[in-house]
């Protein structure tokens, strides 16, 4: 079973991560009994249920993004009036 990132992880609510975490642990008894072909349902059912938390992780990417671009255009308004 593959595991999602930390940061994934932390952005799943908690009724997500107990499902994930759930998941995870019949997925790796699955595996231990050579059940390849049901982990890898497990696993399917692991990947839908992270997709809620990557938009997450992604909106709080682009607000930084749109933060950094912010900050960078008052240092170069600043950058003028100095200038003026």
């Amino acid at each position: 079973m593959r595991h999602c990132s930390v940061q994934v992880r932390g952005l799943l609510t908690r009724e997500e991560l107990d499902r994930y975490n759930g998941l995870m642990q019949v997925g790796g008894y699955l595996e231990e009994q050579n059940q390849y072909d049901l982990a890898y349902i497990v696993q399917k059912e692991v990947d839908i249920l992270i997709l809620p938390a990557i938009e997450r992780l992604k909106e709080k990417s682009r607000d930084r993004d749109r933060a950094t671009a912010e900050f960078l255009e008052s240092l170069k308004a600043v950058d003028e009036e100095e200038q003026d």
